[in-house]
């Protein structure tokens, strides 16, 4: 039972150490084997050149394929998985291409598991639990006003002038902010065209309270069904979003004006452009410690008054071991090919468990890999 891990860009490497140093079969595949060499031929000799042919011709039943590749390789290595009887894990969002491989994985056996990094990630880990406590608790209604908030960023330890700085190509930041949103508020939907049209003040419940600015991101509605929501809940406010440093919207006012303006082949390349000169400008310096904020909340209501309503807050910064971004992407992913092997993980496409027992066990070890990770009662 062979890990084929594939891609060892700056979010991969401690996830990837971990499966090493346990002593898992793993074969490391990169389109550049000097930087794969860089990061962990300490560990390992096997390490080969990526490409399609060659990985084909070493998968194997039962085996797991890991994409820590560009999103476009996700449903290629997924199909391949498919093909070899094999598993899949990625960090990534389900594409709708991902999520119709479904059937075709059932039948197979195997599992294609996604959304197991960060955000998308431990988020859901934060999730499942929220509900389930709130599902069990003496409080839980289904007519009561249900909120959820989840709010994620990484941003810089120590803070710059344009408030934020770049662990890996910006392009992808850049893109982001051309993207629609949809989220409830008010107990109705919220659309948004661009993520500054929506950008909103929200108090951490950090040891020490701090204020960030934060914005919805994607579509968050279809969140609530993977969160096991009830259909007949009455659900008042619902987002998954981005959270940055006070002052970012300020700061990049003059990114937004251009970004609104371009579009077409001649905006991508513009994008591009962008992109390089913010990595030349903004990109972490050697040595300089990252800092990733997550805070997942879950308020119940009824008739106005709040009767039950908890949260998550986990606060990381990057240190001598790394980033915290790599530390909190990669360990849970390696810990979703752990749990796929030991047959946790059902065939058919998933994001991260529900499952009270995986989730407890997950969020055992990602404690470890924060400074700060607290789940506390706004009741109390």
């Amino acid at each position: 039972m062979t890990i084929h891990w594939c891609g060892t860009g700056l979010s991969a490497i401690p996830g990837l150490r971990r499966l090493l140093q346990a002593g898992h079969d793993v074969a490391v595949w990169n389109r550049t084997i000097d930087k794969a060499q860089e990061a962990v031929g300490d560990l390992t000799k096997n390490i080969q050149a990526f490409d399609i042919d060659s990985l084909t011709a070493q998968v194997t039943a039962k085996d797991v394929i890991v994409s820590m590749l560009p999103g476009d390789w996700h449903v290629p290595l997924a199909e391949l998985a498919i093909a070899k009887g094999a598993h899949f894990v990625s960090s990534s969002y389900i594409a709708p291409e991902m999520r119709a491989l479904n059937d075709k994985a059932r039948a197979a056996g195997v599992a294609l598991v996604n959304e197991v990094g960060l955000d998308p990630g431990i988020d859901h880990l934060m999730a499942h639990a929220l509900v389930d406590e709130y599902k069990a608790s003496a409080a839980y209604d289904a007519g009561n006003d249900i909120s959820f908030i989840s709010y994620c960023g990484g941003v810089p330890k120590i803070a710059n002038d344009f408030r934020y700085k770049f662990s890996w190509s910006p392009l992808g930041v850049l893109k982001a902010l051309r993207s629609p949103s949809r989220s409830i508020r008010d107990h109705a939907p919220l659309d948004v065209a661009r993520p500054w049209d929506a950008i909103s003040s929200y108090t951490a419940p950090l040891p020490t309270p701090e204020t960030f600015e934060v914005y919805p991101n994607r579509d968050s509605l279809p969140f609530m069904e993977q969160y096991e929501f009830g259909t007949d809940w009455s659900v008042k406010e619902f987002v998954r979003g981005t959270l940055r440093l006070n002052g970012w919207t300020a700061a990049w006012d003059g990114v937004f004006k251009e970004v609104e303006t371009l579009s077409g082949p001649e905006g991508d390349a513009r994008l591009k452009d962008m992109s390089d000169q913010f990595w030349q400008d903004h990109a972490y310096d050697e040595g300089e410690p990252d800092r990733v904020v997550l805070c997942v909340d879950l308020k119940a209501e009824k008739d106005g008054t709040k009767v039950w309503h908890k949260s998550y807050v986990m606060d990381a910064w990057g240190d001598d071991n790394g980033t915290a971004m790599a530390r909190l992407v990669s360990i849970p992913v390696s810990l979703a090919i752990e749990a796929t092997m030991n047959g946790q993980i059902a065939a058919g496409v998933h994001a991260a468990p529900s499952d009270a027992k995986l989730v407890a066990g997950w969020m055992s070890e990602i404690g470890k890999l924060a400074q700060h990770l607290e789940l506390t009662d706004q009741l109390a």
